[in-house]
């Protein structure tokens, strides 16, 4: 998988803390410098999954509004 053909995982619906789970064990599955696209509409997402991210070594790469309630995030392993 290279940048420009990024997974898109979906985790509408989802709440705070699996939503960091869920998007941790992914990110595990993937090899170094691949990214992954999380789909999310927890507010608590916005600023818990960032966070936690980056203290395990992770980069984030985007967080962008879709429409008023869904946002994805771009992660970098």
């Amino acid at each position: 998988m290279n940048k420009n053909s990024t997974k898109t995982i979906n985790l509408l619906g989802e709440i705070c803390p699996m939503t960091y789970v869920r998007t941790k064990l992914a990110i595990e599955k993937i090899k170094n410098k691949e990214r992954l696209k999380f789909i999310y509409d927890s507010e608590e997402a916005k600023t818990n999954v960032p966070k936690s991210i980056k203290e395990v070594g992770h980069k984030v790469i985007e967080i962008k509004h879709i429409n008023k309630k869904n946002f994805y995030i771009i992660i970098e392993k």
